[in-house]
Parts: structure tokens; C-alpha cells; sequence
């Protein structure tokens, strides 16, 4: 990214750590944030360490997704703009981490890359994921 767009980038980078503390209930450390872009699609995967667990945070959020293509659009020349970024929350400070097309393929979906990232950051740290919506958890029946 050139000078001027880091001058656009960095306020909506601080935005952007607000909201995903708003998320995860308002304490932003431990966070690790995973997105992958494109013209009119974004795929966000929101995570943070919670004592020997990590826990994901659905992130459906339309204020996230206004920011994310606020900062993706902040690099007016659309062929230098990031595919991926890693952003993370430690100690009261963010930090934002890009990949770009010529590093990583978004155009085809693969949900490994995000796992990778995620064991990268976490290691082999146990992830706990929320109940899927209208789905019923069956037990058998007590015998008698």
C-alpha cells in the first residue's frame, strides 16, 4: 500500500479491532481475525484465545463487512489490493497482516487456507465452535 492509503487505512484498522470487540463481548485481547476478499464477496472467520481454548465468533456483521470493503477499496489501484489478511490482537495493540493475489488464489474457495492460518497462529490448541442454528444434539434414550 502506498503512504496516502496507510493515512486511510489506519483509522479504519482501529474501526475495524472496535467492532470485532464488540463481537467478542468487548475484550479485543487474544483475537486472531482471518478474511479473504473480493469484488463484492468476503469471507471472515473471526477467533480469540480463551484460556487453553480458542473460540470462534460468528462474524456475520454488516458494520464488519462495510469496513473490511472500506479497507479493501482503500488502494485505489485494484490490481496491488490485498486477497487475504491476518489480523491480530495482543497486548492492547493490532496488527494487520496482507497477502496478495500473486501470493494466494482466492478465487477458488478452500477452506484449508484458513485453517492453516489458524493452526499457525493458535497451534493445535482446541477450537470451540458455537451449536449450529435449529440443530438438535440426540442422546439415546435411558434403558431401563
Amino acid at each position: 500500500m502506498e503512504a496516502d492509503s496507510y493515512q486511510t487505512v489506519g483509522p479504519l484498522l482501529s474501526e475495524l479491532g472496535q467492532e470485532l470487540a464488540a463481537i467478542v463481548g468487548g475484550e479485543p485481547d487474544g483475537i486472531f481475525f482471518y478474511v479473504e476478499i473480493g469484488e463484492g464477496w468476503l469471507s471472515p472467520s473471526l477467533f480469540r484465545l480463551e484460556g487453553d481454548i480458542v473460540r470462534f465468533y460468528p462474524p456475520d456483521d454488516p458494520v464488519l463487512s462495510d469496513i473490511l470493503f472500506d479497507i479493501w477499496h482503500a488502494e485505489p489501484d485494484e490490481a496491488k489490493r490485498w486477497s487475504a489478511m491476518e489480523y491480530v490482537v495482543e497486548d492492547g495493540k493490532f496488527r494487520a497482516e496482507y497477502k496478495y493475489p500473486d501470493e494466494v488464489d482466492v478465487t477458488k474457495p478452500d477452506i484449508e487456507r484458513r485453517e492453516a492460518a489458524l493452526r499457525a497462529h493458535f497451534g493445535n490448541r482446541k477450537v470451540v465452535y458455537p451449536p449450529i442454528e435449529g440443530m438438535t444434539e440426540w442422546k439415546p434414550s435411558p434403558t431401563t
